[in-house]
């Protein structure tokens, strides 16, 4: 589909993108308190898609969710398993917006990670961005308190880890599949699994929380169809940043759904790993790199 340019719109669908996902994620949150968390990553996958084939057999027909390289789908759908089950194995204890402040730590570790995987210079000043971002990470896992040795935090970690290797597969299969192909596999590999894994401990699902699943599957499809409009409308150099946006939403649902503000510690390392990853973006934009789309979500 050829569009034709549009910075401002673009940032308009990138914000929705972000507010749709973080909404997600609340219902995530909720889900979490009542149901084992391979359960809410079944149920996360599964929700969102019938709402995503409506969206891809529309717009781009059944030819675009062919595969072609089946071991990267896989390795995908393996890592959102455990990208999408540590994030919400997290969410039980920490408040949304701690755990995006962790989280964000994740295109310092892409940056890290495509030096040895595949094979891309990084120079020292994004080095040292990378570097500032983790001792963020530190901040907000309060160093020389109960939340150092925190597994939650930890999780989240282990969550960007996952998201990270993710996404540098993006680029490798972006040579050969469609984005429509990725996303739905993705979906598709994510829920088989985890649905799977889930069976043992599997808890009866509550009549009344029907709702917020179909919510929170609308939600997350809502968000990747508003995320690749956002990336065909505008440069990704330009759309990428705005990701950020998503700290002060979960803030909002933090303080609307759990009465829960961000302390301290929070404030200040959100504050560093933020700043981090913004550098880390104007160099890219500067050694004219665009950083990859997005299509992984937690």
């Amino acid at each position: 589909m050829n569009l034709q340019r549009s910075p401002s719109r673009a940032v308009a669908w990138m914000i929705g993108a972000v507010a749709c996902f973080s909404l997600m994620d609340a219902g995530m949150k909720q889900l979490s308190t009542g149901y084992p968390s391979l359960q809410v990553t079944f149920l996360r996958g599964a929700a969102s898609l019938p709402f995503v084939l409506v969206w891809v057999l529309a717009s781009a027909g059944p030819r675009s969710l062919i595969p072609r390289r089946w071991g990267l789908h896989l390795l995908r759908g393996v890592l959102g398993m455990v990208m999408i089950g540590c994030f919400v194995f997290a969410l039980r204890d920490l408040p949304l917006s701690t755990a995006y402040s962790i989280y964000f730590v994740a295109p310092l570790i892409i940056a890290a990670l495509s030096v040895p995987l595949l094979g891309e210079r990084v120079g020292p000043r994004r080095w040292v961005a990378i570097g500032i971002g983790l001792l963020g990470v530190v901040v907000v896992l309060r160093p020389g308190v109960d939340g150092f040795i925190s597994i939650p935090g930890l999780m989240v970690l282990v969550a960007a880890t996952a998201y990270a290797i993710a996404a540098i597969t993006v680029s490798l299969l972006t040579r050969t599949d469609t984005s429509q192909s990725m996303v739905v596999w993705f979906l598709v590999i994510m829920a088989l699994g985890a649905g799977m894994l889930a069976w043992s401990d599997w808890v009866p699902m509550r009549l009344a929380d029907a709702p917020l699943v179909a919510g929170m599957g609308l939600a997350g499809a809502l968000g990747q169809i508003a995320l690749t409009r956002a990336f065909q409308l505008g440069e990704a150099s330009m759309i990428a940043p705005l990701e950020y946006t998503g700290l002060v939403w979960v803030i909002g649902w933090d303080l609307l759904f759990w009465q829960q503000l961000p302390d301290a510690w929070t404030w200040s390392g959100a504050a560093i790993i933020v700043a981090s990853g913004l550098y880390l973006l104007h160099r890219e934009r500067v050694n004219r790199q665009s950083p990859p789309m997005p299509l992984d979500h937690p």
